[in-house]
């Protein structure tokens, strides 16, 4: 069992308990912090609370977070591209179209399902259907993700997340004609108040930062690459929207008229970090898949 301790700073105060937790550890997903708090886990002041605590500054938040329970996940065998391994760390390439992990009442086809068979060990430290996995991207976002193997890499590697010294850049076409060379978007991100399936721009939300530069202007559409500072869901998606440039074939957070590309342009192309043995930093960067090459040759061609 791990034992973490935080105390409620100015800036956290007022904000409900659920959401100040999980905004500690990037790989904390804003319901595993709810089910912790609900299972007594989580104590304020050396006392139980709920989820929608509003937090008083000098709170003192004591999180006991349980051991993993046993894996009821099946091992599934597939042709994971592997770009990097060791006995700590994994470095995979997620095609367009899978799922990171599995979640009750789906727990097949998911990158968990291949990874449990091509590795017999994973980091136990987030939970029966997340082992190995310190950060996430979306379903139809395609490329770099880093795994950890071993509880020790496992911590490692989310402290870096923590201290913003991860290089994650993207590839992303978005709508419209970004007149600047270089932006960055700084905004918080929550869940959207009129739509709870979707994130937003909210002034209670997560800090969250993007910075971006143009590569490529086309007649309608921009070929950008954004850079996170922090990882929070669907980071760039909404970031790019709320300046009024959102990815192109994204069916959430795009315009009704968007492409059909069966998902968002968008290719987490580069991934450095320091490693969590040798302490030495490593990068490496995925090409941008097939269906994003053709895209780029037509609006090139149309321009």
């Amino acid at each position: 069992m791990e034992s973490i301790q935080h105390i409620i700073q100015e800036n956290e105060k007022g904000n409900r308990l659920d959401m100040v937790i999980s905004g500690l550890r990037e790989d904390w997903s804003r319901s595993q912090v709810q089910q912790w708090i609900k299972d007594g886990v989580v104590t304020v002041n050396g006392t139980g609370s709920k989820p929608n605590y509003k937090s008083a500054l000098g709170d003192e938040i004591d999180i006991q977070i349980p051991d993993p329970e046993p894996l009821d996940v099946e091992a599934e065998e597939m042709n994971l591209e592997v770009y990097y391994e060791d006995e700590d760390v994994l470095v995979v390439n997620k095609p367009k179209g899978m799922v990171v992990h599995p979640a009750p009442g789906h727990l097949s086809g998911t990158l968990v399902n291949g990874l449990m068979a091509h590795c017999k060990d994973l980091s136990g430290i987030n939970g029966i259907l997340r082992p190995g996995i310190v950060h996430r991207i979306d379903k139809d976002t395609s490329g770099l993700l880093m795994v950890a193997k071993n509880d020790m890499a496992h911590e490692k590697l989310v402290q870096q997340l923590v201290d913003k010294t991860v290089t994650r850049k993207y590839s992303a076409i978005v709508h419209g004609l970004i007149p600047h060379e270089y932006g960055t978007v700084d905004a918080p991100i929550g869940r959207d108040q009129k739509d709870r399936q979707s994130m937003a721009v909210v002034n209670n939300g997560k800090n969250a930062v993007t910075h971006f530069r143009v590569l490529d202007r086309f007649k309608e559409f921009t070929f950008v690459e954004c850079e996170l500072e922090t990882g929070r869901t669907h980071q760039i998606r909404v970031h790019m929207k709320y300046i009024g440039f959102p990815l192109a074939g994204d069916p959430k957070y795009g315009p009704r008229k968007t492409m059909d590309l069966g998902g968002q342009a968008l290719h987490a192309g580069l991934l450095g970090f320091i490693h969590p043995r040798t302490e030495e930093y490593i990068e490496f960067s995925a090409p941008l898949p097939d269906y994003f090459e053709e895209l780029l040759t037509q609006l090139r061609n149309d321009r």
